[in-house]
């Protein structure tokens, strides 16, 4: 069995719980998500230990700067757990450019799968480790914000931090 740890982090957003495996950050926690204890045992088979380990003092120290406004991409491993499609998905929301966005279905044309919008509305639902892998960039084909798991209201900030206008009613998927 995999070595697995976390460790909440406080910032000006609210507390982010980030792990890590022995192969890279794996999840990250949004503060306003709901619980995730059962993800643990969905993809590693059981409960982490709370503590810090190299990755994540790395990822956290990453995610602060980035926070503040001093970081714009991210340096770190990755351990993501998920189909090979969601895979596909997520990293192609890591090639969306700071400062950009793009809706569901110009990441669905960006994995050559145009047509799969819901299936990629999906597999962004189900990212394990936002910001990092920057699912707060996609928003509805008509530019309004739709559906994250922390809530409209961090997208926003999220969205705002990195300049982006940002419109006036976000609205639910």
């Amino acid at each position: 069995m995999r070595s697995l740890c976390y460790h909440p982090l406080n910032t000006s957003l609210g507390t982010f719980l980030l792990a890590a495996s022995d192969r890279g950050l794996c999840r990250l926690h949004l503060p306003g998500e709901a619980d995730w204890s059962g993800w643990f045992d969905r993809h590693f088979g059981g409960p982490a230990s709370s503590g810090w380990s190299p990755a994540l003092r790395r990822a956290a120290s990453q995610l602060e700067q980035f926070l503040a406004g001093e970081r714009r991409d991210f340096d770190l491993e990755l351990d993501l757990r998920g189909t090979v499609f969601q895979i596909g998905v997520w990293n192609q929301l890591r090639s969306i450019p700071f400062g950009e966005t793009r809706s569901y279905a110009q990441v669905a044309a960006g994995i050559g799968r145009p047509g799969s919008s819901r299936a990629v509305g999906t597999a962004t639902g189900r990212n394990p480790i936002p910001v990092v892998v920057p699912c707060h960039r996609v928003i509805g084909s008509n530019g309004s914000l739709v559906g994250y798991a922390g809530g409209l209201g961090l997208k926003r900030r999220l969205l705002e931090l990195e300049g982006v206008n940002v419109p006036g009613q976000a609205s639910e998927r």
